[in-house]
Formats: C-alpha cells, structure tokens, sequence
C-alpha cells in the first residue's frame, strides 16, 4: 500500500501494457485501490467485487494486494489468481494488523477449491516478508510456486515480468487443451496492487 497513482508505481502499468499486447485477455484493469495506505478488507474486497471479479477473472495481487486476492478466493470463485510477495500473519505490524486480513484462520481448502490455478512468487532476499512466509501459503494452497533469489520484494517488471506472461500463457493454453472452463470466451485480468513505496517502511 502507499500507492496512489498504480500506473507509474512499481510494475503495474507496464503489467497492464504487457498484458494487453500478449492477447491472453479481452480486457486488463488497473485502478487506483481505495484506502491505499492501511488497504482494509472492508473495503478492497468490497471494491473488486465491483470492479467485476469473478470466475472469468484472472486477479493479480502483489504485497497486501496478494493478501486481499486470498481472502476474496474464500467467497468467490476466480479464473485463476497470481499472488507475489504474500504473507499470512501480520508480521507484528500494526497497520497490518488494522487491515483485517489475519484476525481469522484461512480457509485454505475452499481459497485452493475456488481457483482455477493458483501462481505464486517469492524472493529469498525479500526485505519485508520472510521467505518461511510464503512457503507456507504455498504448501498450504498446494499451488505453483515461483522462489528467486535476489528479485527483493518484486519492485520492478524486469525481475518477473517475462516469466509472468510466460506461465499465464501456459496455464490459459492448458485450460483449452483439456477443454477447460471458458475455452472459447478470453478471460479478463485484474491487478490488485497494492505495495511499497520503496524507502517507505509501512506496507
């Protein structure tokens, strides 16, 4: 969180850009989140279901935005969901704590049940979340699982991007090779952003 402008912070632009010419979808959203700086349950999860998310809907989320994208799959049946640089605790952190995302067990069986597929990444060297973090969100979703070494908290598109078009690809050509849900119909994409600015040290 701490974004307020999604288009020129971080990758998230040039995620819709890219997104947009690869043809994986008939429509890419970016928006700027309400509440950027404590990014609140109450109210992200209220604003992506009216911006249109559901089981057509391929949902990005990065930091609090991957936090957000989990709690929404325990309600809401998605296309597919792209998490980067999750965590399940609040790490001790106040603000964290006031978002409301982990004053309550997952579900983790019905997340894992209301996604088409499920990709995630992480880096080893991540400053903010420790890499026991993610592993443990991905042993519990049983999903695939991205782990660099050196790409931080994923501030830039360079460390990630390409792979991320790449195994999109993958998963949506998948899905029509085994006559998958939606075959004739593209999906749509969103990016649930919410992350760092860096030299920032709330998130």
């Amino acid at each position: 969180n701490g974004c307020t402008n999604v288009r020129t912070n971080n990758w998230y632009g040039r995620a819709q850009e890219e997104l947009k010419k690869s043809g994986l979808f008939k429509e890419v959203i970016l928006e700027n989140m309400p509440d950027p700086d404590v990014a609140s349950e109450s109210v992200w999860l209220p604003f992506l279901r009216k911006l249109g998310a559901d089981e057509k809907t391929v949902l990005i989320g990065h930091s609090s935005g991957a936090e957000a994208t989990v709690r929404l799959l325990e309600t809401q049946k998605l296309r597919g969901a792209v998490l980067v640089s999750a965590c399940h605790t609040d790490l001790g952190d106040e603000n964290e704590k006031a978002s409301g995302y982990y004053n309550r067990p997952w579900e983790w069986s019905r997340i894992s049940d209301n996604a088409g597929f499920l990709l995630q990444w992480h880096s080893l060297d991540d400053p903010f979340i420790p890499i026991s973090e993610a592993r443990h969100v991905a042993e519990q979703l049983g999903c695939e699982y991205i782990e660099h070494k050196k790409s931080k908290h994923f501030f830039t598109w360079d460390v990630f991007g390409e792979e991320l078009v790449d195994r999109l690809m993958a998963k949506l050509e998948s899905e029509k090779e085994v006559g998958g849900v939606l075959e004739h119909e593209a999906p749509k994409a969103e990016v649930c952003h919410c992350d760092l600015d860096e030299g920032r040290g709330n998130w």
